[in-house]
């Protein structure tokens, strides 16, 4: 991101926090939200009459001291004790308030931006973007931006308020005293904007910093044994070691910038303190004032003060702030291209009978490069298709576009939806949960039992690993509890479970011996499902009745089998 946006996106932060709030206010949480809202300003309000009180109970609290008169001193400490229960309560409520609007507006952006970055998998399009972390940005930044935002509004409507409340109060005492706090903050303000400009930038790449060290860290952590068995901790050990020291580097800019701050904010407040006494002390020396007209001064000064000086006190909660403002909205912006991007000239368009490919060509990530040109052809249920070219990059091409992942290239797909074809990957995946729920689509848990679950299992050779890891309501992290053959055979129970029409299986040679390629390839035509394996080690070898191969000048040709056995044949099978 260049200089000149990211200026553009300080600039614009206040137009963000309209669009963000009015979204909260307009979401199925909003009435409940309007109602914590105002609730808060009615006890902003309650609190700012206390603090008033408070101050002219105190000031009469310090003259009964200064007259010795005890009757008055008891009777004031009597109110001082009340109106401090009372305060405590008001607070209490405040802060409880505050916290539970506060959860209910991160709650109500954080799924928001989650149903936008699961959308159309966004998720997949946004790994080519420039966007960083976007997982550490839903979370931290939203919770962030929550809070110091309804902090932030809640500061500046309660300085409001009690700028109007105590401006009568130190009027009353000195008009003089008035004018001067009214100075005193308006140079505080310009002080601490220039001294501390250059906090928005470092913070901002402050939280990109410690999202890539952790990030890093977790690749660790997920490929542990791949980075031992291969020894490549040298290489993550200077990686990290980069990471480290742009962070801590970035972080003793961060520390300069914040000592310089601190320098003349603490100054500005330590002489509030003494500046009331320097203007009110001689007129109670002369005897125009009470001796608790001091404190008084000195509290509603301070007060006044704190309402006028959010942008000294708040510099280092305002700069992170504005950052993490700036993360958030460039990756709503990013998560709205992508659901906007100029459609891919490969267009798939659903049918239910048939998988099919009318002149679709396939060009490499740059496009620099063809892959297999003008494809046509049909898939027909009860089919056993293979894909074999000399390299992987166009059966990954081709596995990619149909499965409507990759855009590189041209042309018309038709093809059932996503609950009638399935696409099995050379890696399986298995998300972490009940092995039920991995195994059983959503959409089938209460049509599906675990008598048909264990059966399917058995059929795939499973039952001693199901009995191994402790049966259907087991939760783990499956990527640690089972082998790649074993996920590759746990994720075809589940497609098998599913029924779809076709399914699509990448590579499975990677994982699987031969013999029990050959096996599935049966399970799959027992239970009538049509498949296309893309070629890896040995599937080759096994009985298919078309043969797709894709050639090095991405030209194509289509062998037919009619050498197989009636009963091996897929052609004449009904779905």
């Amino acid at each position: 991101m260049s200089v000149k946006q990211k200026l553009n996106l300080i600039r614009t932060t206040g137009a963000r926090l309209k669009g963000v709030a009015s979204e909260l206010f307009k979401s199925r949480e909003g009435p409940r939200a309007l109602r914590l809202a105002l609730f808060i300003v009615a006890l902003i309000l309650a609190v700012n009459v206390l603090n008033v009180l408070n101050s002219f109970v105190g000031r009469d609290f310090m003259s009964a001291i200064e007259k010795k008169d005890a009757l008055q001193f008891w009777s004031q400490a009597g109110l001082y004790a009340m109106v401090f229960a009372i305060s405590s309560v008001v607070a209490a409520l405040y802060r409880f308030t505050e916290e539970r609007l506060g959860i209910l507006w991160r709650e109500q952006l954080t799924w928001r931006l989650t149903e936008r970055y699961l959308n159309n998998r966004t998720y997949h399009r946004l790994d080519s973007s420039d966007i960083a972390n976007p997982d550490q940005r839903i979370t931290d930044d939203v919770n962030a931006f929550t809070t110091t935002t309804l902090a932030f509004t809640l500061l500046i409507l309660n300085g409001t308020i009690t700028a109007i409340s105590f401006t009568g109060v130190l009027w009353s005492i000195s008009p003089m005293l008035f004018g001067v706090a009214a100075v005193y903050a308006v140079l505080g303000s310009v002080m601490t904007i220039l001294l501390g400009k250059p906090l928005i930038r470092l913070n901002y790449h402050q939280f990109d910093h410690e999202a890539n060290f952790r990030r890093d860290l977790i690749h660790i952590r997920e490929n542990s044994e791949s980075i031992a068995l291969s020894h490549r901790e040298g290489r993550f050990r200077n990686r990290l070691d980069l990471r480290l020291r742009a962070l801590a580097s970035n972080f003793r800019k961060l520390i300069r910038v914040n000592r310089n701050v601190a320098f003349f904010t603490n100054n500005y407040n330590y002489f509030i303190q003494i500046i009331p006494a320097l203007l009110i002390a001689p007129k109670f020396i002369r005897g125009e004032v009470e001796f608790g007209v001091i404190t008084q001064s000195t509290m509603a000064f301070a007060t006044l003060l704190g309402a006028f000086s959010l942008i000294v006190t708040q510099i280092q909660s305002i700069s992170a702030f504005t950052a993490v403002t700036a993360r958030l909205h460039l990756l709503t912006d990013a998560i709205e291209q992508a659901n906007q991007q100029v459609p891919s000239e490969i267009t798939i368009e659903s049918v239910h009978e048939r998988v099919e490919y009318r002149n679709v060509t396939l060009l490499s990530n740059d496009g620099k490069r063809e892959l297999v040109k003008n494809l046509s052809f049909a898939i027909h249920p009860g089919s056993r298709w293979l894909v074999t070219a000399p390299d992987d990059a166009p059966k990954v091409a081709f596995f990619r576009a149909t499965a409507g992942v990759w855009h590189n290239g041209a042309g018309r797909m038709l093809r059932p939806g996503l609950k009638e074809i399935f696409f099995l990957p050379e890696r399986p995946y298995m998300p972490p949960g009940p092995l039920r729920n991995v195994l059983v689509i959503s959409d089938k848990e209460d049509d599906i039992s675990d008598a048909t679950v264990e059966k399917v299992l058995a059929d795939l050779d499973l039952t001693a690993v199901l009995a191994r890891i402790g049966g259907l309501s087991a939760d783990r992290n499956w990527d640690d509890e089972l082998s790649i053959g074993e996920q590759h055979l746990f994720s075809l129970a589940r497609l098998i479970l599913a029924k779809p029409r076709f399914v699509f299986l990448d590579r499975p040679g990677s994982s699987l011996p031969k013999a029990q390629i050959a096996s599935l390839l049966d399970l799959l035509r027992v239970n009538h499902i049509s498949c296309v394996v893309l070629a890896k080690n040995g599937e080759s070898n096994l009985p298919y009745d078309r043969h797709l191969e894709i050639h090095a000048d991405a030209t194509w040709s289509i062998t037919r089998n009619d050498e197989l056995p009636l009963q091996d044949r897929f052609d004449d099978l009904a779905c």
